[in-house]
């Protein structure tokens, strides 16, 4: 797929934000530590990656009914809906000078359009040892669902179903949309939101 960025300047894509927050002490922290442990950029990004996709646990996974918004809300309680989890991964790439947006796509909430329709979030990363952009998913793997880090071939949480009337929106974004953080600030249990206040259109 081919990818533009609403920003030609990448400084745009570092930039902090409330939802971002990437200069909350507990960020910081969690980037640096990660960093610490990585050989290079690329492995950096993989680690941040694969840790808010694997230890942050997707609230409607696990059943939970808090909502969490801001990128250290979601490191605080551990857990967050795909818009919570990227603006994490976003704030923990953005911590280390490495530029990130956010990407929608427009999928069914259940496996059939008669479900219902929601808008789903996820990041892409600027890659200098590529000098590009790739999209990475880190809502959380489970039964179905097998997101990777992945350089040479996408592989996303969701392939679009266009027979389902599902979008890929091609749009690398510097902030989230207002619509998911509206959702979440609008509603107090997680559960009544993800089934009946998501947004179905960015």
């Amino acid at each position: 797929m081919l990818l533009s960025c609403e920003s030609n300047s990448l400084a745009d894509f570092l930039t902090d934000s409330e939802e971002v927050d990437f200069n909350h002490l507990s960020i910081r922290e969690k980037a640096s530590q990660l960093y610490s442990v990585s050989s290079n950029e690329e492995e950096f990004i993989k680690k941040a990656y694969e840790f808010v996709r694997d230890e942050i646990s997707h609230s409607w996974d696990i059943q939970s009914s808090r909502i969490t918004c801001k990128a250290s809300e979601a490191l605080l309680y551990k857990e967050g809906i795909c818009y919570a989890k990227s603006n994490l991964l976003c704030g923990l790439l953005r911590s280390q000078g490495i530029p990130a947006g956010f990407c929608y796509q427009r999928l069914t909430i259940g496996d059939t359009p008669d479900t219902g329709y929601c808008i789903h979030a996820l990041n892409a990363v600027y890659l200098k040892s590529i000098a590009d952009w790739i999209r990475l998913d880190a809502r959380g793997n489970k039964i179905g669902v097998d997101a990777q880090f992945s350089i040479d071939e996408e592989r996303l949480a969701f392939p679009v179903r266009e027979v389902c009337d599902e979008l890929d929106y091609p749009v690398i974004y510097t902030l989230p949309n207002p619509k998911t953080i509206a959702a979440l600030k609008q509603h107090t249990d997680c559960k009544q939101m993800y089934l009946h206040g998501l947004p179905d259109r960015i």
